[in-house]
């Protein structure tokens, strides 16, 4: 992408999230993130109501009489994007390219964030980690996590979402919320990964599919790139059986995708290309808030 080019989208994006998280996502991002960390603050004498989860079994010990910790709502959050950057990032039949929409998406998460004072960071993954960069405030910052989100090339086309996880979970030692934007093509497992993930950090995953990956046309032979394995083969979509497999399998794979998510209790949005994740995201948003 020439320089040019890519200051014109970066400038778009930054018209159309900015707009969007100042307009619509402002409140709702306030509520739903907002007073979900807690940090400790101090100890005092347990009264009679309180939570006996909270007890200081230290201070307790000490001074042979129960005291409580005592906690107060994170105003100042850290935000952290997992961006999918797997070789299926760039199909898009009935809408965009799912790479657009998901630099749309994080942008707009992006710039909600730091109206509300808050850090962003960016983490880019296929099978590795492709780039790391820290968290910080600003609208320098902001633009050159849009910049990266066009721009950047990963060197690796597969998807291992337990690994981005395990490294996203190990590097960021204080909670923060974290945006997992992936379309979750991915035979791995990576529930024990999600658990932990999301019991030290606030996670919450978005999905960004296109609708013809739910289901093949009837256009008879059809050459199919598996674009993370770089193998193609020919199939054919006249045959009903054929098709009939396929959209099983895509809502076999949904299924399992969702019913990990939902053990993990990680709240989840599913946003197709062609569709407004407007939308979406204010739905996610106030089922949080």
């Amino acid at each position: 992408m020439e320089r040019n080019e890519l200051l014109q989208k970066v400038r778009n994006i930054e018209i159309k999230a900015k707009g969007l998280s100042q307009n619509i996502f402002a409140g709702e991002y306030h509520s739903a993130f907002k007073g979900r960390g807690m940090t400790f603050s101090e100890v005092r004498e347990y009264n009679y109501g309180d939570d006996v989860r909270d007890i200081d079994w230290n201070v307790t010990a000490r001074y042979n009489k129960p005291y409580v910790k005592v906690y107060e709502e994170e105003r100042e959050l850290t935000v952290m994007l997992m961006v999918d950057l797997s070789g299926s990032k760039d199909f898009g039949a009935m809408g965009v390219a799912k790479r657009e929409m998901m630099a749309e998406i994080a942008a707009t998460l992006a710039f909600s964030a730091i109206q509300n004072n808050d850090k962003v960071g960016l983490i880019f993954f296929t099978d590795k980690i492709e780039k790391f960069i820290p968290p910080k405030k600003g609208r320098k910052h902001i633009l050159l996590l849009i910049s990266q989100l066009l721009s950047f090339e990963p060197t690796s086309n597969g998807t291992d979402i337990n690994h981005a996880l395990e490294y996203m979970t190990s590097a960021l030692k204080k909670r923060c919320t974290t945006f997992l934007v992936s379309d979750f093509i991915d035979s791995g497992d990576y529930f024990k990964s999600m658990s932990i993930a999301n019991h030290k950090h606030d996670l919450i995953a978005i999905q960004v599919y296109d609708h013809r990956e739910a289901q093949l046309p009837d256009v008879g032979l059809m050459k199919v790139l598996d674009a993370e394995r770089g193998t193609t083969r020919w199939v054919n979509t006249s045959s009903s059986k054929v098709r009939k497999a396929y959209s099983k399998w895509w809502y076999d794979r949904q299924q399992a995708m969702q019913d990990v998510v939902m053990r993990c209790n990680v709240d989840m949005a599913s946003v197709a290309t062609h569709e407004d994740y407007v939308k979406s995201l204010m739905a996610l948003f106030k089922k949080r808030g």
